[in-house]
């Protein structure tokens, strides 16, 4: 005859009880937009605010965790402080699970991003530029930098093709 199972395991049980909610629970909403929209984000997403988009103003992206990485670029003359979004905090808000990422810049040149880019310390889309916001005529207002000088693989062709500046779409696809 099998030993009886002892079920009575009560911290287990109401620490379990206690965190099912969170599991099922929907992402929180994402505002709406009061100013102009500089960023939107469609596909395979969880949370949107504007039919199955996420829109995204400038207020709206500070509104998120940001951080600053300084590094040279091949685009510029000397170090500079980028602050920005970390992509892979925007994904994670949004619900974003794998795949690929298809950035497009205002002009409408596109560059594919593997969502696994999206690590901690890993790319941001910055909005500020050595403390000030960038104009269209100068990369701006959004642009997807790697903090290149952290490490041999992020000064690669490849990568430095992902750097898209005046992005102003993402389309999240599996």
């Amino acid at each position: 005859m099998p030993a009886p199972v002892n079920l009575c395991f009560p911290a287990a049980w109401v620490a379990l009880a206690l965190s099912a909610p969170a599991l099922w629970a929907d992402p929180a909403p994402l505002p709406s937009p009061s100013g102009p929209v500089v960023l939107t984000v469609t596909g395979e997403i969880a949370v949107a605010n504007d039919g199955a988009a996420a829109v995204f103003d400038m207020d709206m992206l500070r509104a998120l965790p940001a951080t600053t990485i300084r590094t040279t670029t091949i685009w510029t003359t000397g170090k500079l402080d980028l602050t920005g979004v970390p992509l892979d905090a925007l994904l994670a808000r949004l619900g974003v699970e794998g795949g690929r990422l298809t950035a497009t810049a205002i002009n409408d040149y596109a560059v594919e991003i593997p969502v696994s880019d999206a690590v901690p310390g890993g790319p941001i889309i910055a909005y500020l530029e050595n403390g000030a916001e960038m104009p269209r005529r100068k990369r701006g207002p959004l642009w997807i930098v790697y903090p290149y000088d952290d490490s041999p693989a992020y000064r690669t062709d490849v990568i430095y093709s992902r750097s898209i500046w005046q992005l102003d779409r993402i389309d999240v696809a599996r």
